[in-house]
């Protein structure tokens, strides 16, 4: 009603300038606000939509959508790095840090957002559970359950490690690669390349992943990591931040009530693929059940390859780095427990007093700038309303960046 009035008390002005003029003062509140807007999201705007000059122009802003259409480049190139190199070069790409971290996951001590329920499902030889968390910052996480029967965790720890044995089951991964390992920790780098619907280019990871053994428990820890061996390119489009780890270990049968013929794993996984991720989540969510289908039937194709491997043949390198794993005690993953208590809680303290500055500037120039120009502006309450109302949701946008 506010809103009508001043419109009405503007129609009232005696002549046709006298009502422009003052429509145009009405209107500049909301234009500032514009104006304010675009330069808050270019300033706050996502990688992907940054483009870097002005003769690239044409050429970048795709990337605006670029999880729809992206540019090409030079087709993928083979590292030329030795598949063996010297200890202490890879043995650092994963550590006790990233131990502690996923067993922390596994015990549900991490101190991150609860886990909420995404799918329960059951087929022949496996159940699957699934959940989801949304961070403050960063990609959606995802937590699995599933339990595989008749299979031990040794076979399952080899199935997951052994990618050229992958590639026959898993028809995303179309070219895998050791880049480095060390036969004394078990760590490797390898680089995947995975595809991607048609409307998105291929993806390509640089993941680095060690293996800890406590009795028949095995901590496997892969993520993204920097190497110097691969050059970036453009096509496919390299995912720097990725985490992939799974606890594997035995579990009691869901056939046979007792007996710990079945293996559980436990898996935690998130990464930033380019792709807005409301339709990351949507596209999860429908895909997820399809493509966990497939790795049952990859398993067990998986045991019958290593029955006849056992006739007389070899292992694959994979597949043979797998079996190198870092010991580590009960008591030792305990105290790790015991210890990350005042850890997280020191740790969420020193996030808590980082984030409010960051996210805060934003926010304080926005409404700052409100006042400075609801001030400057004599129209009354209802301009005044529009001005912070405006500067209220773009210093909420803002926060969401």
């Amino acid at each position: 009603m506010a809103l009508v009035s001043a419109l009405l008390e503007i129609l009232q002005k005696p002549s046709i300038g006298d009502v422009v003029v003052e429509m145009m003062v009405f209107a500049t509140p909301i234009w500032v606000a514009v104006a304010v807007g675009v330069v808050v999201g270019w300033a706050w705007r996502p990688r992907f939509t940054a483009f870097t000059s002005i003769p690239n122009m044409k050429l970048q802003f795709p990337r605006f959508i670029s999880w729809i259409s992206e540019e090409s480049s030079s087709p993928l190139q083979a590292p030329t790095t030795s598949a063996s190199v010297q200890e202490n070069r890879n043995s650092g790409a994963v550590d006790e840090n990233d131990l502690h971290h996923l067993y922390l996951l596994v015990e549900e001590k991490d101190g991150g957002p609860a886990w909420i329920p995404m799918m329960d499902r059951t087929a022949a030889n496996m159940s699957y559970q699934a959940w989801r968390r949304d961070p403050e910052t960063g990609p959606p996480q995802y937590r699995s359950r599933t339990v595989y029967e008749d299979a031990s965790p040794e076979m399952v720890r080899d199935f997951f490690w052994d990618d050229e044995f992958r590639t026959k089951w898993d028809d995303m991964l179309i070219h895998a690669q050791t880049l480095e390992d060390c036969p004394t920790t078990g760590t490797m780098v390898v680089q995947w390349v995975r595809k991607f619907p048609f409307f998105c280019s291929d993806r390509e990871y640089i993941i680095g992943r060690r293996i800890w053994k406590s009795g028949q428990t095995y901590y496997c820890v892969t993520k993204g990591v920097p190497n110097s061996s691969v050059p970036q390119k453009t096509k496919p489009r390299r995912v720097d931040l990725y985490y992939s780890s799974w606890c594997i270990r035995p579990a009691e049968s869901n056939k046979r009530e007792g007996e710990k013929s079945a293996c559980e794993v436990i898996l935690f996984h998130h990464e930033d693929m380019g792709i807005p991720w409301e339709i990351a989540k949507l596209g999860v969510k429908q895909g997820m059940w399809g493509a966990v289908k497939k790795i049952d039937p990859g398993l067990r194709a998986y045991q019958r390859h290593r029955e006849a491997l056992s006739d007389g043949g070899t292992l694959s390198r994979c597949a043979f780095m797998a079996q190198i794993n870092t010991k580590v005690t009960n008591d030792e993953l305990e105290s790790l427990g015991r210890r990350s208590e005042s850890e997280v809680e020191a740790s969420c303290e020193e996030e808590g007093d980082k984030k409010p500055s960051g996210r805060n500037v934003p926010k304080l120039l926005i409404v700052g700038g409100a006042v400075a120009v609801a001030c400057s502006i004599d129209r009354g309450l209802l301009t005044k309303a529009l001005i912070f109302g405006v500067a209220r949701k773009l210093a909420g946008f803002g926060k969401r960046m």
